[in-house]
């Protein structure tokens, strides 16, 4: 070893510095041996990667120092490694910390704490040098091995040498590392650019540093941080109390959580964390620096950087906090187990999450739907206390104990509370878009209350009504109470409540409701017994007016007010009902079968609506589409019924004709065919309308079937109706008679009697054939008093002439002709039968076989009739006994056939046995005259 020498130019006093360290190297041979040891640990150990983190830190303490921001400047000059920086020059303190293993020049408010730091140059060269404005010192193996008069391995930032200050211009240090043999200068480089960020972010008062002429500076707005390099800029939004915490962040600020870092303490140890901020902090750590020092003080020191997490976490906006919750895994280190530990206990126990009202919350305050619900919770703020907005995830729940609420809870909450109805329609629409979207099974929704428009609110959609109308409608449902019938409010109307087992209603929809139904039925009843009818009649009659003035039959039983009291609908007549001039005032009287609708009434309402409802303005209608019997209050409809060949498959009746004034009929008749539905009901086939009015309805002081046409032939029968002023169409409809139907018992009998009228001038054929329409009308009239004979007189007893025989035997006036059916006729008019009448054939005929009769067998064969077997007796006179006279007759049948010796005794004996009865006249013809003009005639 060398003796101490003092050098011209030394402001540091480095040769004191190593005349002490030479001295104690002297004085302690083993001194020696631990400082070379301990070099060469930091050198190969502790240190081997640090270089650039420790020459960065000392680089921002001189900064500080010198109250400015500093720059840094790397650069690599033939083989040399430069690292100059502006901020406080070097100064004998520092240069006695650079010489020093063990010690630190360094203050409190500085980042390192141990001077051992600088070694991490020996990683790279064995000649290290500090040039500073103030002076500059060089460290040097061979130099310090010369000194020392060893060989090998020495200390070599033991002893520094005064070198001088030739600093680069706008800086105020420079540390220039001559590198090693093997070095890679440029790697060296390349690694450095790949720190700068991290030292910028972690070594606030560096502003700018140049590797080589890639430039990065550091900008600081507020909370964050930003770091712009050749290639990216990165922003950190950071925390600065104690302890400094940062998280990076994008342009928007939304945060971009780290997936894993390291401990800085406050620059990077070795020490993993999971968290997803960057932790900058002065924990104690290893002389090493690598890790953190464990114990009491490491406890205390991350137990008081918990507490400032949430101040990182609050200074996001409020939907992105949830990103700097820790998430589960496996912690990378001891100090990333605690420190998590106690993040998330902080998280829970302290305000940072942001409720719907605005509030801060911690995470055991907090509350969150077990579904997410956008838009939900911003609706639910003053039901839920601590409910969260925005959605939260899954992980994160658990981890800072906030409290899950399922949704059947917010409808318990919902239950009973009283809302504006456009807010619930806000609440369903949310949870519509819950529902179509999956995230919600509408199955839970089964009690979500909805307002109805009475102010009740329904637990619950199904058996709910959404109504679609005019607002004049919704108006007027929102005052009725119908039971049964819930009409949910039109402002909270949503198509999710149909999705839960509400029905779609529109105006026609609610009219056949059939709770309504049930109301209007008992509308009358319920009027009478004091309820005001009003606001259901305003309904209903708006819910006519909305579906077009249509509407079901069941509503004419709507009360509605008359001039006397409040009658069901069809009991009312408009106040200019024509019905008012045609039926009998008695009708209209007190408790009479009708009323007339309140005037005031009557001009609030258009009168289609009116008629619709079924107040009166012409005659109505009964419809039936399936009549089983007759109970529709039809006037004689039993009769009518029973008059039927078969009960009615349909019934098309009018009704009120019994209310008909007996001199309004001719108005009644017009008003019926004026109207298309009542005029079609007038001509339905066996309809009871036209049924009644031919026998009710009174015309010139008779009923309609009392009278015929002009042009029918039933002169002397009937008389022609006079002039009512109606056409012949419609007095044919109202059953003024144009033939000899026959439709009611009566009707027969009044024929019957007709024809026992002497007054009457009936001819013989009409008589027949009056006598043959009462038989085939299938009616049984009674006695009529008196018969019409064949010569058209009026007798008190004759024969019914069932054989035509009988009648050459008889006058005239002692038989009744009716051609159809004898033996009926016979029996409804109580009279004898001529045929059984006894009879016996007085005179001696001749047989002769139709054969042998060469003039009946000529007509036979011009006629092409087969001659019958047998043959006839012929008389000459032919003569019979019957009623005690003997009469001479042309033809006779008793168990054998007689005929007169004559043309016309042969041609009716021939008729009757060949069964050619109609050709008798011309069998007689032709035996008087065979020619065959006879025949052509």
């Amino acid at each position: 070893m060398t003796g101490a020498t003092t050098e011209p130019g030394d402001p540091f006093g480095t040769a004191r510095l190593r005349e002490a360290t030479l001295r104690a190297w002297q004085d302690s041979p083993t001194r020696l041996t631990e400082d070379t040891n301990v070099e060469r640990d930091l050198r190969v150990g502790a240190y081997r990667d640090r270089l650039f983190v420790e020459l960065a830190q000392n680089a921002a303490d001189a900064a500080m120092a010198g109250g400015t921001p500093g720059r840094v400047r790397v650069s690599l000059v033939d083989s040399e490694l430069r690292f100059a920086n502006t901020g406080a020059p070097l100064d004998a303190r520092g240069v006695a910390s650079l010489a020093s293993l063990r010690a630190s020049g360094k203050t409190g408010g500085t980042v390192g704490r141990f001077g051992v730091g600088f070694a991490a140059v020996r990683t790279v060269s064995d000649e290290p040098c500090v040039v500073s404005v103030s002076g500059g010192v060089v460290f040097s193996a061979e130099r310090t091995r010369h000194a020392a008069g060893i060989d090998g391995d020495v200390p070599v930032l033991r002893l520094p040498w005064p070198v001088p200050a030739d600093v680069p211009p706008g800086f105020d240090t420079e540390v220039r590392l001559p590198l090693r043999d093997g070095v890679d200068g440029r790697a060296l480089l390349d690694e450095l650019a790949g720190n700068v960020a991290d030292l910028l972010l972690a070594l606030p008062w560096l502003a700018e540093v140049d590797v080589d002429g890639r430039v990065w500076t550091r900008e600081a707005d507020g909370d964050v941080v930003g770091i712009r390099g050749p290639d990216r800029e990165t922003r950190w939004l950071t925390h600065r109390g104690d302890v400094v915490w940062a998280v990076p962040v994008g342009a928007d600020g939304t945060p971009r959580p780290l997936e894993e870092d390291v401990l800085h303490a406050p620059t990077p140890t070795d020490d993993g964390l999971s968290l997803p901020a960057r932790l900058l902090a002065s924990l104690p750590v290893e002389p090493s620096r690598r890790r953190a020092l464990p114990g009491p003080e490491l406890t205390k020191a991350l137990e008081a950087a918990a507490k400032e997490y949430v101040e990182l976490v609050r200074l996001l906006p409020p939907e992105h906090r949830f990103a700097l919750v820790p998430t589960p895994g496996f912690p990378k280190s001891t100090v990333d187990a605690k420190l998590r530990d106690e993040v998330l206990s902080v998280l829970s126990s302290e305000p940072w999450l942001s409720t719907q009202d605005g509030a801060e919350v911690s995470g055991r305050q907090a509350r969150v739907l077990d579904v997410d619900v956008p838009g939900l919770p911003a609706l639910l703020a003053d039901l839920v206390p601590g409910l969260l907005a925005g959605s939260v995830p899954a992980q994160a729940l658990k981890a800072v104990a906030v409290q899950v609420i399922s949704i059947e809870e917010v409808l318990e909450t919902l239950t009973g509370i009283t809302r504006d109805p456009s807010w619930w329609r806000e609440v369903y629409a949310v949870l519509a878009i819950a529902v179509e979207s999956h995230a919600l099974a509408g199955e839970r929704l089964d009690g979500l209350p909805v307002p109805l428009s009475d102010g009740r609110t329904l637990p619950g959609a199904r058996g709910s009504l959404l109504v679609e109308g005019s607002a004049e409608l919704l108006d007027l449902l929102s005052d009725v109470d119908i039971p049964g019938l819930r009409l949910v409010h039109p402002a909270a109307s949503h198509p999710l409540l149909e999705r839960l087992g509400a029905k779609h209603a529109d105006a026609r929809e609610l009219l056949n409701a059939d709770q309504l139904r049930d109301a209007v039925e008992r509308s009358v009843e319920d009027v009478r017994s004091g309820l005001d009818g009003t606001t259901l009649a305003g309904a209903v009659l708006r819910l006519i007016a909305d579906c077009g003035d249509d509407a079901p039959r069941w509503v004419r039983a709507l009360a509605l007010p008359g001039t006397d009291a409040w009658r069901r609908a069809d009991e009312l007549v408009l106040p200019a009902s024509p019905l008012l001039d045609i039926f009998d005032e008695e009708v209209f009287e007190e408790d009479g079968a009708l009323d007339v609708l309140d005037e005031d009434f009557a001009e609030d309402w258009p009168a289609g609506t009116l008629k619709a409802a079924g107040v009166l303005d012409s005659f109505a209608l009964v419809v039936d589409d399936e009549p089983h019997e007759p109970d529709h209050d039809l006037p004689d409809e039993e009769t009518w019924w029973d008059s039927l060949p078969e009960p009615p498959s349909t019934l098309v009746a009018i009704r009120d004709l019994d209310l008909v004034a007996d001199d309004a009929w001719p108005a009644a008749l017009r008003l019926l065919a004026a109207q298309p539905e009542t005029w079609h009901a007038l001509r339905a086939p066996h309809g009871h309308a036209a049924w009644w009015i031919a026998q009710y309805a009174v015309l010139g002081g008779a009923a309609p079937n009392e009278w015929r046409l002009s042009d029918a032939e039933l002169a002397g029968l009937f008389d022609e109706v006079p002039d009512v002023g109606l056409s012949e169409d419609l007095l044919k409809v109202a059953g003024v008679r144009t033939d000899l139907s026959l439709s009611t018992v009566d009707e027969a009998q009044d024929v019957l009697a007709r024809l026992a009228d002497p007054d009457r001038t009936i001819s013989p054929g009409l008589a027949a054939r009056a006598y043959d329409a009462v038989v085939e009308s299938g009616f049984e009239p009674g006695d009529p008093g008196g018969v019409r004979t064949a010569d058209g007189s009026v007798a008190d007893g004759a024969l019914v002439l069932d054989v035509p025989w009988v009648a050459g035997a008889l006058e005239p006036n002692r038989f009744v002709a009716a051609p159809a059916d004898p033996d009926r006729l016979s029996y409804l008019l109580d009279l004898p039968l001529a045929g059984e009448e006894p009879a016996e054939v007085t005179s001696e005929g001749e047989y002769a076989p139709w054969a042998g009769l060469p003039a009946l067998k000529l007509v036979a064969d011009q006629l092409g009739i087969r001659l019958p077997e047998g043959g006839v007796l012929v008389h000459d006179p032919l003569t019979v006994r019957i009623k005690g006279a003997e009469h001479d007759v042309q033809w006779w049948s008793d168990d054998r056939l007689h005929a007169a010796d004559t043309s016309e005794g042969l041609a009716r004996a021939f008729a009757w046995a060949a069964g050619r009865w109609p050709d008798r006249h011309l069998i007689t013809a032709l035996l008087d005259d065979p020619s065959p003009r006879t025949l052509l005639a």
